[in-house]
């Protein structure tokens, strides 16, 4: 990957979490996180995936998740999301949902938070009407698909959350810190598919 940026864009920066940083003070810089799900990948599972992202002035305009096992390929630049893949090609949409009651929640897992914050993740998974673990990447890509209606995560980097942002704000969804602010530095974040949801979920996780 990076040699291809480097031969096609010379004037692009790359920021990546395997060798480093290259020119970041270039207007338009790649994020790269070649294995998104390394416990699934060393585990067999094929719930991981490629990250790419291309930023322009520090804010994310493409993101993509690609799966080679199963040829999956999620894309998005903020206006719109697709997906292709062995079934075909089809626009990526999320769904409604108007309550944490009907909403299906994934996470990593619940492990890899700090307690306090895996006690506020806990409020919401008693909320909602059903919650599974694992997905990494593909989780986010399940909820622009419209398959869940959250996902709810600690710890990131922005390598982590960057290409997938473009891919849940095309498909209608919103993606933010459990602040409400920005995701492009990592952290805490939380997506959803419905707003409403969103906003009840980051009530429950701000409350003491």
């Amino acid at each position: 990957m990076r040699a291809l940026i480097k031969r096609t864009f010379p004037a692009h920066g790359i920021v990546g979490e395997e060798y480093g940083n290259e020119r970041t003070d270039a207007e338009y810089i790649w994020v790269l996180d070649p294995i998104d799900g390394t416990k699934s990948f060393i585990t067999g599972m094929p719930a991981w995936g490629t990250l790419i992202a291309l930023t322009r002035a520090g804010a994310p305009v493409y993101g993509m998740m690609h799966q080679p096992f199963t040829r999956e390929r999620f894309v998005g630049d903020g206006r719109g999301a697709r997906y292709s893949g062995p079934a075909g090609e089809r626009a990526l949409r999320v769904r409604r949902c108007a309550e944490l009651s009907e909403a299906l929640l994934m996470t990593t897992s619940p492990l890899l938070m700090q307690q306090a914050d895996r006690e506020s993740f806990g409020k919401v998974e008693k909320a909602v009407r059903l919650s599974r673990y694992g997905g990494d990447c593909y989780a986010y890509c399940m909820l622009a698909a419209g398959h869940v209606d959250l996902v709810i995560e600690t710890e990131l980097k922005p390598y982590d959350v960057l290409p997938l942002v473009p891919i849940i704000a095309g498909a209608g969804g919103v993606i933010t810190t459990w602040e409400g602010g920005a995701p492009h530095d990592g952290g805490r974040i939380v997506a959803a598919g419905d707003k409403r949801v969103h906003a009840a979920a980051i009530e429950l996780l701000r409350s003491q």
